[in-house]
């Protein structure tokens, strides 16, 4: 059994960072080229047991610019190859699986996902260009332990979150442990990791789950729950986007405090200032022991 290595392709949120459309202050100063920040893609994790079978942990919309980014996805072969084997999906938002569709030319690998996700995919045509006969999409029911290629075995979880955005139907509260949501386990010999890319609470189930990894990357979207509403570019809390915020009573700094593992803030928003090396913000999470990923982070255990 090889070691289990994981690539952050992306630790941005949806519209990554800087977003093409936005001058908040955190933005504004990935414009003007300040040094104290880095650009970002949407988030999405690659992990490998062998180096040579590599699996994807959500398609990002940035997924092509990612490949070129990271030569272990690379092509293989005389003709045509891919590293990549399969992809786990943690939900049908469109930063998850747009880059789907970017792994359209007939190159074989396994889609997993719960069957909420999977039905949500099947329900849309464009998803057909994932030829069937080369694209298998296999349901995966939380909690069963299923294989990847290359040695590793995997589980998704149930995390609070909500439907996808393009899927809501008037103003819905967060819904519980639906399938909506789930976080990724990946397991290799006595090594885990925990990928948690979007979740809307922390529950004694999914505290527990966490309490067991060796690595957890976890939610970061904002710092603070009306964070967007302060900064003029948004008309709605974290929470109300599926997001618990790092802040702040119940927010996920103090939820994840006591965890022995390694911890990793992902999936962060353009809003939020731990984009900004030195601010206050940044100072805080670092001074708890947190990390903030950036593309390209390589993770081995």
């Amino acid at each position: 059994m090889g070691r289990l290595t994981a690539i952050v392709l992306g630790s941005a949120g949806g519209g990554g960072y800087p977003q093409w459309n936005c001058l908040c202050p955190a933005c504004r100063l990935a414009w003007d080229g300040d040094k104290r920040v880095k650009p970002r893609s949407q988030a999405s994790l690659a992990v490998s047991a062998d180096a040579e079978h590599w699996t994807l942990i959500n398609a990002s919309p940035d997924l092509r610019a990612q490949l070129i980014a990271t030569p272990q996805l690379q092509p293989r072969g005389e003709a045509r190859g891919s590293p990549i084997a399969a992809v786990v999906l943690t939900g049908a938002e469109i930063d998850q699986v747009a880059g789907l569709l970017t792994l359209r030319e007939r190159a074989p690998f396994a889609l997993f996902a719960t069957a909420q996700t999977l039905a949500t995919l099947n329900a849309n045509p464009i998803f057909g260009v994932l030829a069937a006969d080369v694209v298998t999409r296999e349901a995966v029911a939380p909690e069963k332990p299923f294989s990847l290629p290359g040695g590793l075995s995997a589980e998704l979880f149930a995390v609070p979150g909500k439907v996808p955005l393009y899927l809501e139907d008037g103003a819905p509260a967060p819904a519980l442990d639906d399938g909506s949501t789930v976080g990724a386990e990946i397991v290799c010999g006595s090594r885990r990791l925990a990928y948690v890319p979007g979740a809307a609470a922390m529950t004694p189930a999914l505290h527990q789950r966490l309490a067991k990894a060796d690595v957890v990357l976890f939610d970061a979207t904002l710092f603070d729950d009306d964070e967007m509403i302060a900064a003029g570019v948004g008309e709605k809390t974290g929470r109300r986007m599926g997001h618990m915020p790092l802040s702040g009573e119940g927010g996920s700094l103090a939820a994840l405090a006591e965890l022995p593992a390694r911890r990793i803030l992902t999936h962060v928003n353009n809003t939020n200032p731990i984009l900004i090396e030195g601010s206050p913000e940044r100072r805080k999470v670092e001074a708890l022991g947190f990390e903030v990923a950036e593309d390209g982070m390589e993770i081995v255990l």
